[in-house]
């Protein structure tokens, strides 16, 4: 009986490895992107007198990358 497909190779192999492995990425990290957005859309209301420097939580975690 002759064979009607090739037989599959290895480079065959980890192409496809590696687009399933991209779209998986993808779909894990697209939930994570658009949780992101909606946070950042909401702005805190602006400061009356000015000076709009507020302690976050991400400048505290940069003043703690800073300790020598």
């Amino acid at each position: 009986m002759p064979e009607s497909q090739p037989k599959p190779s290895r480079r065959g192999f980890i192409a496809g490895a590696a687009v399933a492995g991209a779209a998986t990425a993808a779909v894990v990290a697209l939930p994570l992107q658009q949780s992101a957005e909606s946070e950042v859309t909401q702005a805190p209301p602006k400061p009356e007198r000015g000076g709009g420097y507020r302690l976050s939580d991400h400048v505290k975690q940069y003043y703690k990358t800073t300790l020598v």
